[in-house]
C-alpha cells in the first residue's frame, strides 16, 4: 500500500487522509495529514493519534470487522481547537482509509445557533413568569383593590412593551441578516438620517436633561446606503448614549469625510456619538455586539434594553461594507462611530 501510485493519489487530496493497514498501523499518509499528526506519523500505530472515546471507538468498530464507520476528533493547536469529521471506510480486507474533514466552522455555527435559541428562551421566560404570576394574583382577592390593580397592570404593560421590543429587534436582526450581502445603493445624506433620528429621540434626550452638540457639516458627500436602516443605526447608538450617558450632561454628535482609514477604499464617512457618562472598561468592548451581550444585564434590562441593539448596528454596518469603532474607558465616557464608505 505504500507504492508510488497511492502516495500521489493521496497526496494530491487537499485534507488530511491516512491509508491504514488491518493492525490499524499507519501505511501512508498524504501531507495535510502529516501536518496535523506530524512528520512521523507514518509506520506508527493509528491508535496513538485518535485517543478520543468517541474516535477510539469508531476506530475499533473498523478494525475489527466494520465496513465505515464516522467520528469527530478534535486537535488541540497553539491558538485554537479544530473539529475534524473523521470517516473511516475499508478499502480491502487489510486496508482502511481514513480522511478527515475541517467543520469547525458548522461546530461554531450550531453552538452559536444553541445559544440563541436559549438566550431567547430565556430572555422571554423572565417577563412571561411576571406576567404569569400577576394574572394570577389578580384573579384572586386582590384584583378587587384598584391601586393594586392599577399597579400591577402597569407593571404587566412594562412587561409586554419588553416582549414586543425583543421581537421587533430580532426580526430586525433577521431582516439585515437575510440581506447583509447585498449592498445599498441609493444615495442617503447622514446629515438627513441623523437630524430625522434626533427629533424622534428629542423626548428621552429632554427627559435626561442633556445637551446635544451638533458638528455634522452641511457639504458631507451622500454615501450608498439605506436610509431607513442608517436611522435604526444612529437611533440605536443616539439612545444608548442618552441611556447610559445622562449623568454626563451632553452628548456629541460630529462626523467629517476621512481620506483614507485602514481597510477602505477611498475616502471613508466617520460619524462618532460620543457621551459622557461612566464609560465602559476596555476589557468588555470586544463583546459588545454579541448578541444579548450586556455588562450590566440589570441596569440593560431596567431601561428598556433587548441586548440586540449592537448586534443590530454591526450587521447593517456590515452589509454597508463600513465597520463600528468603539472607544471608551471608566470616567471619560464613551465613543461609537460608524466608519462608512463614500463610494
Amino acid at each position: 500500500m505504500q507504492d508510488a501510485p497511492v502516495v500521489a493519489l493521496i497526496g494530491a487530496i487537499a485534507h488530511p487522509v491516512l491509508i491504514v493497514d488491518g493492525t490499524g498501523v499507519v501505511a501512508a499518509a498524504n501531507p495535510a495529514a502529516r501536518e496535523l499528526f506530524g512528520a512521523g506519523v507514518a509506520n506508527t500505530q493509528i491508535r496513538a493519534y485518535l485517543r478520543q472515546p468517541d474516535a477510539a471507538a469508531m476506530l475499533e468498530r473498523v478494525l475489527t470487522g466494520g465496513a465505515e464507520g464516522s467520528a469527530t476528533f478534535v486537535a488541540h493547536g497553539a491558538s485554537r481547537e479544530t473539529v475534524w469529521r473523521v470517516l473511516a471506510r475499508r478499502a480491502g480486507v487489510e486496508t482502511i482509509v481514513l480522511s478527515f474533514t475541517d467543520i469547525s466552522d458548522i461546530e461554531a455555527a450550531e453552538a452559536q445557533r444553541r445559544d440563541f435559541v436559549a438566550n431567547v428562551s430565556h430572555e422571554l421566560r423572565s417577563p412571561l413568569t411576571v406576567l404569569a404570576g400577576f394574572i394570577e394574583t389578580l384573579q384572586g382577592p386582590a384584583g378587587a383593590d384598584p391601586s393594586t390593580r392599577a399597579e400591577f397592570l402597569q407593571i404587566m404593560a412594562e412587561q409586554c412593551a419588553r416582549m414586543s421590543g425583543l421581537v421587533g429587534d430580532l426580526l430586525t436582526l433577521s431582516r439585515v441578516e437575510a440581506a447583509e450581502r447585498i449592498r445599498p445603493r441609493n444615495p442617503v445624506s447622514i446629515d438627513m438620517v441623523l437630524q430625522a433620528t434626533l427629533a424622534a429621540l428629542r423626548p428621552q434626550i429632554e427627559a435626561a436633561r442633556l445637551a446635544v452638540e451638533y458638528d455634522v457639516p452641511a457639504d458631507l458627500p451622500e454615501i450608498p446606503g439605506d436610509y431607513d436602516q442608517l436611522v435604526q443605526v444612529f437611533h440605536n447608538l443616539i439612545e444608548n448614549g442618552v441611556k447610559y450617558g445622562a449623568g454626563g450632561g451632553r452628548l456629541e454628535i460630529v462626523a467629517k469625510t476621512l481620506p483614507a482609514v485602514p481597510g477602505f477604499d477611498g475616502p471613508v464617512l466617520h460619524v462618532a456619538i460620543r457621551d459622557f457618562g461612566e464609560g465602559i472598561d476596555p476589557i468588555y468592548i470586544p463583546r459588545l455586539t454579541e448578541r444579548f451581550y450586556r455588562i450590566d444585564k440589570a441596569r440593560s434590562r431596567d431601561s428598556g434594553g433587548t441586548g440586540l441593539g449592537l448586534a443590530i448596528v454591526k450587521h447593517i454596518l456590515s452589509r454597508h461594507r463600513g465597520k463600528l469603532q468603539i472607544r471608551s474607558a471608566p470616567g471619560e465616557g464613551a465613543s461609537f462611530a460608524a466608519l462608512l464608505p463614500v463610494a
